[in-house]
């Protein structure tokens, strides 16, 4: 930066400012700039930007740090309104100013692409400059006990880096700039978490996860209690969920503490949902599913190998250097819509939430039982439903500012009661058209390449809503309904012109929220849509959860009404034996895991047969052979061998299931 130019002011926009500061001192600094009440800002020989307000106080911001490094003479604690003022009035200056001469010809009238760039890039002393001797020296205590950070580096499409740590994520909104960096850790730890950010970026060579510090002691392999966890894991298949009783649900209940204890995180949660498979069982709930049984046996053993092996990551694995609550200093967030699960006794609602500060989805779970007197009309009845003093529709399309708002080691929210006018709740507005990449998705294509890479679902971090995102749309176009599958459809594009298929599903509990989405989509002014991104079947498919719709948020699962519109039939889906035979193999390998290896029935080794058939016919004898082979053991009435191939047979249907979706079709 030379001294005649503050672009790194100019590169602060306002959601970056009310970060740095608060959306209230941004707005008021916003008025009186805009009426011609703030800062005349010049601009010294050094690069120090100067300017006296009309109320008297004089404000001076040096280069090379923060606006907290800045002074200002109204004795405000911390980034006071004049700062920010000054900002702006300088942005305003800029914007007025007449071009300077082009000292090359222009090769293009578009614009020049963002520059990437890399927080490593930039030495210690720059940090110390920046962020003072005290944090780094805090930030090299915590390098000695070692630290992971996932890393999501800049690209022409999303041009700011982000660290996500343990405690908190750190973004750098301005390029070669450390003192604006935005981070929802408290102001005490501020300046240790950019520094921890900036070596991490520096360790990476590009890498989106990486580990440093910390003793270099023997690689002690897999933890005791993941061992005890596979043992119970064992149990349950032998014997089948259902012969699993109480000392088995208690002893995975020991294991899950212990494995908490030990901050192993995603086993833990692992854990935590296969006992809610076992206690819905018990208890003849429809939220029991086989399959998913299968697949958490899958992932266990999964996780468990990928620990074991001497070039996995085990932090990424097992989740051990994440915190298992982050409190949230003063958070804003921007709600996304909400879905509602149901069973026939129960309803939950999960509201997501964008964390522009961090870049990352925030869930919000609220659970309610169904009364047994409660009549079809009064079924639907959750907006009016209040979680944490707010309505629920209020929440789900609404701003949230709260100052007592804790993150899961999952992203999930939790929104304390217990301080008065703790959590705040305003309309979204038109915060979704300013949310960063990648909560705000415009080339859907791109985006999915640069996920091509990442690790199988099984031994990726257990992160809750990781594919949920707003999607920029361009058009909307040929609305129809399977009424087979009670699924509606429809071809949109984003604006670089990718196509992709949004796809919604009738849920008896929410009746009105087709109709509500056939209207949305018909009105021809949706701009963006939240939903989780996929690849299935060579298409991209979005899964909404709401819609921007002429400037408001429309949340399909919280709109009113019967379902009672006529909608467009759909043509019949093409068929694709692959999908069919991974998807039977998958049914099989989870009823016997309902029934137990040592008792399946005649006709479950029969349909076993059968589909390790259809496997060898489409094309996956290796995975035809491992289901031979299971029933092969079983036949001869060996449990080891049996125990020992299940897992191989569920963890490669499982992975072939993941990838066949994201790449059948593709050219």
């Amino acid at each position: 930066m030379s001294a005649g130019s503050r672009d790194d002011l100019l590169a602060l926009d306002a959601e970056t400012l009310a970060a740095l500061a608060n959306r209230g001192l941004v707005k008021r600094a916003t008025r009186e700039v805009a009426a011609g009440d703030g800062p005349a800002p010049a601009l010294d020989p050094d690069g120090t930007l100067r300017g006296t307000c009309p109320d008297g106080s004089t404000v001076a911001l040096p280069p090379g740090t923060g606006l907290d490094g800045g002074s200002c003479t109204c004795g405000a604690p911390g980034v006071c309104r004049h700062r920010i003022a000054l900002v702006l009035a300088h942005q305003r200056a800029a914007a007025a100013a007449p071009p300077g001469p082009d000292p090359l010809p222009a090769a293009s009238d578009a614009p020049a692409p963002a520059p990437c760039w890399s927080p490593g890039a930039l030495d210690d002393e720059a940090l110390t400059a920046a962020v003072g001797a005290r944090a780094v020296t805090a930030a090299r205590r915590t390098l000695e006990r070692g630290y992971t950070a996932r890393l999501h580096h800049a690209h022409p499409d999303d041009p700011q880096p982000v660290a996500e740590l343990a405690a908190c994520a750190v973004r750098f909104p301005v390029p070669g700039e450390l003192g604006f960096a935005v981070t929802d850790a408290a102001q005490d730890r501020r300046g240790e978490m950019i520094a921890l950010a900036v070596w991490a970026f520096r360790a990476a060579d590009g890498r989106p996860t990486v580990t440093l510090g910390g003793r270099r002691e023997p690689d002690p392999g897999v933890p005791p209690v993941l061992d005890a966890a596979l043992g119970l894991a064992r149990e349950l298949l032998l014997d089948g969920a259902v012969h699993a009783g109480p000392v088995l649900t208690a002893d995975l209940h020991r294991v899950r503490g212990e494995l908490a204890d030990r901050s192993l995180h995603w086993p833990a949660g692992l854990v935590t949902d296969l006992i809610g498979q076992l206690d819905a069982y018990a208890a003849r709930a429809a939220d029991h599913r086989p399959e998913e049984l299968a697949l958490l046996l899958a992932e266990l053993h999964a996780r468990h190998r990928a620990a074991a092996h001497p070039g996995a990551l085990r932090a990424e694995v097992l989740g051990v250097r994440e915190a298992a609550e982050t409190p949230l200093r003063r958070v804003r967030l921007t709600a996304l819509g909400c879905r509602i699960r149901s069973t026939a006794t129960t309803r939950s609602a999960e509201v997501y939430f964008a964390h522009p500060a961090a870049g990352t989805v925030l869930v919000l779970r609220h659970g309610w039982d169904v009364p047994d007197d409660d009549h079809p009309p009064a079924v639907h009845l959750p907006a009016a439903r209040r979680i944490a003093g707010h309505r629920l529709d209020a929440l789900a399309t609404g701003n949230v500012v709260s100052e007592s708002a804790v993150r899961s080691a999952a992203h999930e929210l939790g929104l304390g009661r217990g301080r008065i006018a703790a959590t705040t709740v305003t309309p979204v507005g038109s915060s979704w058209t300013d949310l960063p990449a990648p909560l705000l998705l415009t080339d859907l294509d791109g985006h999915l390449r640069r996920l091509a890479g990442r690790p199988p679902r099984l031994i990726r971090p257990r992160i809750t809503a990781e594919s949920l995102h707003v999607v920029r749309l361009s058009a909307v176009e040929g609305i129809r309904y399977d009424a087979a599958a009670q699924c509606l459809e429809a071809e949109v594009r984003d604006t670089a012109g990718n196509t992709a298929t949004l796809a919604a599903t009738h849920d008896p509990a929410c009746p009105g929220a087709l109709d509500a989405l056939a209207a949305a989509l018909g009105a021809g002014t949706v701009t963006h849509v939240s939903a989780t991104v996929r690849r299935t079947g060579g298409r991209t498919v979005l899964e909404p959860v709401a819609l921007l719709v002429g400037g408001t948020v429309v949340v399909p699962d919280l709109a009113p009404g019967p379902g009672s519109t006529a909608l467009a039939p759909a043509a019949p889906p093409s068929a694709d034996p692959v999908a069919t035979g991974l998807t039977e193999a998958l049914a099989t390998l989870a009823d016997l895991a309902h029934q137990g290896l040592r008792r399946p029935g005649h006709a479950t080794l029969a349909r076993l047969d059968r589909t390790a058939a259809r496997l060898n016919r489409s094309g996956l004898a290796t995975t035809a052979e491992l289901l031979r082979a299971l029933a092969r053991a079983i036949r001869a009435g060996d449990p080891d061998t049996a125990a020992r191939t299940w897992p191989d047979a569920a963890v490669r249907v499982a992975v072939a299931i993941e990838a066949h979706r994201e790449t059948a079709g593709r050219a």
